[in-house]
């Protein structure tokens, strides 16, 4: 009995020892006792957690600078079209300059003018030298209410055989080169030259006469418009190779025309930089 009775009093103090144990030791405590050595979820999440990196500078935008001015405008573009090509409007033939392979040469799309142009010899010109033309009489006819006549235009290389001949009878040799080119060396032979008179004044294509009309004047200043060019001028012969003829009036079209108004420029031997052409070869 005696034996027994220890044995229940054993037994009751482990249980004792083991509810105060419970009691005072927390978790972990309890975990190494049992020999569980796993950390608690917590520590694990902590010992996870990576140092952050200081945050990207933002870049600095740069303010927008102001638009660039814009490009000065190009100078004039001496080289649009040729100055040798007999077929081109720019075409410069003087004493100095023939028309290559003269004998054989006419120009491209030559026309008739219309039939409201007073047209007496019923000379052609090149299509886009009458329509210029034709426009231009009609400014006249508005502007100064004068009628314009076409009094002579294209030119072949006989017709201007038998012109130059004409003037060496009545002039001389010396004489004729002051008035009339030689064949292959005129500018009515490309088609874009037209002597221009009126119906009213009487005057004819000699002397001084024409330039003292309303419609002489008028078209000396006001030809460009058109894109002619008054092609020899009082005071250049020495540049030209002829006297001043207030008549002739070339086609080289609106911008050359308007550039050489606006630089003062009057022959196309000093617009181009091309030697005077006073005299011929030889």
């Amino acid at each position: 009995m005696v034996a027994a009775s220890l044995v229940v009093i054993v037994v009751a103090l482990l249980v004792i020892v083991t509810v105060v144990v419970v009691k005072v030791a927390g978790p972990k405590e309890l975990a190494a006792v049992a020999g569980t050595g796993a950390p608690s979820a917590p520590a694990s999440a902590a010992a996870s957690v990576q140092p952050t990196a200081p945050p990207s500078p933002t870049p600095t935008v740069a303010p927008a600078s102001a638009s660039a001015a814009p490009p000065a405008p190009a100078g004039f573009d001496k080289t649009k079209y040729s100055i040798d090509d007999p077929n081109s409007i720019w075409f410069v033939v003087n004493k100095l300059r023939p028309i290559p392979d003269a004998a054989n040469f006419v120009p491209p799309n030559l026309v008739d003018l219309p039939p409201d142009i007073p047209n007496p010899n019923g000379y052609q010109m090149r299509g886009d030298a009458e329509q210029a033309m034709a426009t231009m009489f009609d400014a006249a006819k508005a502007e100064i209410n004068t009628q314009l006549v076409a009094q002579s235009g294209y030119r072949d290389y006989g017709v201007q055989v038998d012109a130059y001949h004409t003037y060496v009878n009545l002039d001389g040799v010396a004489g004729a080169d002051q008035t009339s080119a030689r064949p292959g060396y005129s500018e009515h032979q490309t088609g874009l030259a037209m002597d221009i008179l009126d119906t009213t004044s009487g005057c004819s294509t000699d002397g001084l006469c024409f330039s003292k009309t309303n419609a002489g004047q008028w078209l000396a200043a006001n030809a460009y418009r058109f894109g002619f060019l008054l092609r020899y001028p009082a005071d250049k012969t020495a540049v030209t190779g002829y006297e001043y003829e207030p008549w002739h009036f070339r086609y080289i079209g609106v911008d050359l025309a308007t550039e050489m108004h606006n630089t003062g420029v009057e022959t196309l031997e000093e617009f181009f930089g091309l030697p005077p052409a006073p005299d011929y070869a030889g």
